[in-house]
């Protein structure tokens, strides 16, 4: 790994970038798709807009099963495995 090889691999250091920061993102998102405390806000603030009258029942329903599908997706998931 000389002096060639860092003038061949030169050009694809953005390209590096890029993927480091949308591995970055894609973490982030993962964790906040499957913490526990997310869903259960999530939940509380659904329950919330039921009982203002802001959404109808069957839709409180439907967006109430994919929250706790979720929630016990989060809590059977094994640990996230950090690689850096």
């Amino acid at each position: 790994m000389g002096l060639l090889t860092g003038l061949l691999l030169a050009p694809l250091a953005p390209v590096r970038g890029v993927i480091w920061v949308a591995e970055k993102v894609n973490d982030a998102a993962d964790r906040e798709l499957h913490d526990p405390g997310v869903v259960r806000a999530q939940l509380l603030a659904l329950n919330q807009e039921l009982e203002d009258g802001h959404i109808s029942l069957e839709e409180f329903e439907r967006e109430e099963e994919e929250l706790l599908d979720r929630l016990h997706a989060a809590r059977v998931r094994p640990a996230p495995n950090h690689r850096r």
